[in-house]
């Protein structure tokens, strides 16, 4: 008898545990999943917008197409500026060139996101296709620009760690360079364009957001008299010494005229005589993203350091 209610009671205890752990899991089950939002609000230049959470079809209209590569997110379509950019060749082979007056195309591409620079036409039609930010360059340094986009599609995290460990590789490049030319050497930026020369300041890209301020080089006084504040300034062949530094990185487009390179002024430039210019390539040199800044720093480095 003892036997038998023993085996009653090991049975109701088994049905018991059975029907509480199966309306646990039904409970489990019924609980409501917490869905990610469909949008987000950026605090962009102009005000809160709401743009996609997880953008899909993204223009670039002028610029910032290296930042939206660097943290993955698919691009349909991009300006002449990006698309002929050698740097992007392989990620923009199949992406399509649009422009701030070809709504058209822009329609066509049903963006659900657009970037661009705050000077575009069109601002007001093109807003209406899709959500559209727009960014004044130089308004704030290049990893801050970077960390915005990065806010903006709702890749902050992704954003910040690039900049962080870009800052500090930079910095020690820098380090080793001031140790091996000198603290007090100066460095110039100059590009041949057409049959234009230029110098830059320290926030004009082709290299220079790195040199003047990760790395902190020197820039040659004269450059900083015309170029620090407006960022460019033309010149004549016949300055070039005058505004070259002890080094010159030196942003050649391959259609540019440089026959000012054949001239005795430009020869007799101490740092031509030196072999202290670095030629870079100007296609592509214009940028100021995580994927140049990532080629121009490997090329300062073997420029300066030879590795």
């Amino acid at each position: 008898m003892k036997k038998i209610s023993l085996l009653f009671m090991l049975t109701l205890v088994l049905l018991i545990s059975a029907c509480s752990q199966g309306t646990s899991e039904k409970a489990s089950s019924s609980a409501p999943k917490e869905e990610k939002p469909e949008f987000i609000t950026y605090q962009s230049e102009t005000g809160p917008i709401e743009v996609p959470a997880d953008p899909q079809r993204v223009i670039l209209l002028s610029g910032f197409t290296g930042n939206v590569i660097d943290l993955g997110v698919n691009i349909v379509g991009v300006d002449v500026w990006s698309k002929n950019n050698p740097t992007f060749a392989e990620e923009l082979k199949d992406v399509e060139e649009v422009s701030d007056e070809n709504l058209e195309k822009i329609i066509e591409l049903e963006p659900d996101l657009i970037i661009g620079l705050s000077t575009i036409k069109n601002l007001d039609k093109i807003s209406e296709i899709a959500p559209t930010v727009t960014y004044t360059w130089g308004k704030v340094d290049y990893l801050t620009q970077h960390i915005e986009i990065g806010k903006l599609l709702n890749k902050e995290k992704e954003a910040r760690e690039w900049a962080e460990d870009f800052k500090t590789r930079a910095e020690e490049a820098g380090e080793e360079i001031r140790a091996k030319i000198g603290h007090d050497a100066t460095v110039s930026v100059m590009e041949s364009y057409g049959k234009d020369l230029y110098v830059f300041g320290d926030n004009w890209a082709r290299g220079t957001e790195i040199l003047y301020q990760a790395m902190k080089l020197p820039m040659p006084e004269k450059v900083k008299e015309v170029a620090l504040e407006s960022g460019y300034f033309a010149l004549s062949a016949e300055v070039f010494p005058e505004y070259a530094g002890d080094y010159v990185i030196l942003s050649k487009y391959s259609d540019a005229d440089t026959s000012f390179q054949e001239t005795e002024t430009y020869k007799n430039t101490p740092a031509v005589k030196n072999n202290r210019v670095f030629e870079m390539n100007g296609e592509g040199a214009s940028f100021s993203d995580p994927v140049t800044l990532e080629k121009q720093l490997e090329f300062i480095r073997k420029s300066f350091l030879g590795n």
